[in-house]
């Protein structure tokens, strides 16, 4: 893996784009990115997005990862080593292994690791629920570290049943539970986030929407049902922006593109409220000074 350098501070409110990846490219690590995706199959890395980060005003990001092996999540903490604009990383680590504790410990012993995550939504509906997984889970709260759910709509309710289980650990909800808003799944998807959200220990990502839309052709009206149901079942101090960048430019032209989407979405909202959502509720949630 590449190391990464660069530098970058506001000096103003911290606003964070709690979601976006980094990677080295290669066909083999990165196999979900099928032929549809060609534009995001090569290299991504700070040096791409402070620009984009600096064009929204935006002063830091919470690089996640988006291959299943600790040699990216150590590759993710070097760029945020490098890159003081990088916050915080969600790394992955196995959680079913009978050494998870062990992993996750000595993984919590670097500061920038704010939390974990699995790509559970390539996993069977009842994955959440597997004891040796949950027994992994356990371990992050006494490191004060997040667990981010990356889930489908049908898996909610097993999703609902795991945070239920685990009362002492913060969860964060990866975009909306990605519902199928290029046709217009509605009923399944609600009732399953407000049964989630009624769950205190959880936060949602506002983030990944454009590519579960018509890609290229959504309109902004397209996302606002799922916004405002968001917003309503989470509250204010429940909710993150966050752009999914590269992944979001399948299906947008830059990340100005999907930061404006949001933020003209907020507009409606009490400065307070647009503060939290930008930045404020991202720091406080995954523990960023």
């Amino acid at each position: 893996m590449h190391a990464c350098h660069g530098d970058f501070h506001d000096p103003g409110a911290v606003r964070i784009d709690s979601h976006q990846h980094f990677w080295n490219y290669s066909p083999q690590e990165y196999a979900w990115i099928d032929g549809r995706m060609q534009r995001i199959a090569r290299d991504f890395l700070p040096a791409d997005l402070l620009p984009e980060l600096v064009r929204s005003r935006l002063d830091g990001c919470i690089a996640v990862q988006a291959h299943s092996s600790l040699q990216e999540t150590q590759f993710l903490l070097e760029c945020a080593r490098a890159h003081p604009f990088v916050r915080a990383v969600v790394g992955w680590a196995d959680l079913c292994a009978v050494d998870a504790e062990v992993t996750v410990a000595r993984l919590a012993g670097n500061k920038l690791l704010r939390g974990l995550r699995h790509i559970v939504q390539a996993e069977p509906d009842d994955f959440l629920l597997r004891p040796d997984f949950q027994r992994g889970v356990r371990s992050l709260a006494r490191h004060g570290l997040v667990y981010d759910i990356l889930i489908f709509p049908r898996q909610l309710a097993a999703a609902t049943r795991f945070v239920q289980a685990l009362p002492n650990q913060p969860f964060v909800l990866d975009h909306l539970a990605k519902p199928d808003i290029a046709h217009g799944e509605r009923q399944l998807w609600e009732r399953g986030l407000r049964a989630l959200a009624r769950h205190p220990n959880v936060a949602c990502k506002l983030s990944g929407m454009v590519t579960e839309a018509a890609w290229n052709t959504w309109q902004p009206a397209d996302f606002t049902f799922y916004l405002d149901v968001a917003l309503d079942a989470f509250g204010e101090d429940r909710l993150l922006f966050g752009t999914d960048w590269p992944v979001c430019l399948v299906a947008a032209r830059d990340h100005a593109q999907v930061h404006d989407l949001l933020a003209n979405w907020a507009a409606k909202l009490s400065p307070i409220a647009q503060s939290k959502l930008f930045g404020d509720n991202a720091a406080r949630i995954y523990g960023i000074a």
